[in-house]
């Protein structure tokens, strides 16, 4: 509440401290006395004392009551700042609006400040977010590595600039330290894809957090409830590859679950959408150039430090063959005449071998290769099965059989005689 010079406005905390101070004129209480009831040094007290004598109920009231702030924004600022919120942030949130002013315009002004203006001005409204249930909190661990949660995002991450993206986000828990990297879909081929860019750039960690998608996990269960083997199911091409680098796979029963990396997704759909906007960014190939150098200022900006010291990635082997774990390998039955189907694909293996089942590995980068146990296998891809050679057809010439007839003097006729008729004579 503030006064004009001509009307003197007094608040009840300021009339209270006014009354105290009157008790101190009557010798009621000492100034010690005062400071503590009203909650101030002995100091100020006296200086309340002699500004009550001169000027009498008005020395109790703040002398800034009514001046202008010297941090207060001029308003040829607030218009210009308002104009380019129009222009070129419309619908930024003002803490990312507020940084963008000092970044990109070198206008400094406290998000607090603009969420008013904003609020004001009918172009921010503040969220009632509903109540949420409350669920157990799970303590960050200890050092860094340890564990990464993981998951993709489907948003339109480019807008309507270029095609819609998934981005395979990795937070690690520990520090909150994020990479991410945008593929066209969500499989098995972008998952070992983000992992691959994780470990070059960190190292192999601990653990990785992720729910149970069909890339993941295997969710169908045997349909036989009795089966004594239920439990020992067949690992995904994901957890194959895992088990094979050292790495636990944990699966949560929730979203809620891993919190960090859904919390994390949530600021980068409204943060990184807009800074790519900003940017031009309308290609994957420059979504994920653009996302390389936004990780460090990221990082820079909300990583925190772990509560333990040291960094438990384990460094990447030369002799580990990162690119053949993170493939697809399927095995596949090798026909008579040495072609082989995959995903619909007919190959012809060209060299000479007597294996009767090979494995097929596709790699991240699209490309194909055909093994048996260690060796690779030259092969082409053809359109159809090749056909035998189909050899010409012999027709023999069958030779009519005739009736055998035994001459009349032959002995065959002399020993066969029919019972009662008449015998023959030569």
């Amino acid at each position: 509440m503030g006064y004009r010079e001509d009307i003197l406005m007094i608040k009840p905390e300021e009339l209270k401290r006014y009354q105290l101070i009157g008790k101190v004129f009557d010798k009621s209480i000492d100034q010690q006395e005062a400071a503590e009831l009203i909650g101030i040094s002995d100091r100020q007290v006296r200086r309340i004392v002699r500004r009550v004598r001169v000027e009498g109920e008005r020395g109790v009231i703040h002398r800034l009551r009514g001046r202008r702030g010297c941090r207060r924004v001029a308003q040829g600022v607030r218009v210009r700042i308002l104009r380019l919120y129009r222009e070129r942030y419309m619908g930024f949130g003002p803490t990312l609006a507020s940084e963008k002013l000092w970044e990109l315009d070198h206008l400094r002004i406290s998000d607090e400040t603009l969420r008013l203006w904003l609020t004001a001005e009918g172009l921010w409204q503040v969220d009632k977010r509903r109540q949420l249930k409350a669920r157990s909190w799970r303590a960050r661990k200890d050092k860094f590595g340890q564990m990464v949660q993981m998951d993709g995002s489907h948003h339109a991450w480019l807008e309507e600039r270029g095609p819609k993206l998934v981005l395979m986000g990795y937070i690690d828990d520990a520090t909150g330290k994020i990479y991410g990297r945008f593929f066209d879909y969500e499989g098995t081929l972008p998952a070992m894809g983000g992992l691959k860019g994780y470990i070059r750039r960190n190292g192999i960690p601990g653990q990785v957090y992720l729910d149970k998608h069909s890339t993941y996990r295997k969710n169908q269960k045997h349909k036989y409830t009795n089966w004594p083997f239920r439990d020992d199911e067949e690992l995904t091409q994901f957890e194959r590859s895992c088990k094979q680098l050292g790495i636990e796979v944990i699966h949560a029963h929730s979203p809620q679950a891993k919190g960090r990396i859904e919390r994390l997704f949530k600021t980068l759909q409204d943060r990184l959408v807009k800074e790519m906007r900003l940017a031009g960014v309308k290609t994957c190939d420059e979504a994920n150039a653009f996302l390389e150098k936004y990780l460090d200022k990221f990082n820079a900006k909300f990583a925190v430090a772990a509560r333990l010291e040291g960094d438990t990635h384990r460094p990447l082997d030369q002799r580990i063959k990162l690119d053949e774990i993170l493939s697809v390998q399927t095995e596949h039955v090798l026909r008579n005449d040495r072609t082989v189907v995959h995903e619909r694909k007919l190959y012809q293996v060209t060299d000479k071998t007597r294996a009767a089942r090979v494995v097929v590995f596709e790699y991240i980068n699209g490309r194909v290769a055909i093994k048996y146990g260690q060796q690779n296998l030259r092969y082409q891809p053809i359109d159809q099965r090749p056909q035998p050679e189909l050899k010409p057809l012999r027709i023999k010439k069958v030779k009519r059989c005739q009736r055998y007839i035994p001459p009349r003097g032959s002995h065959w006729r002399a020993s066969f005689r029919l019972r009662g008729s008449p015998s023959f004579q030569n």
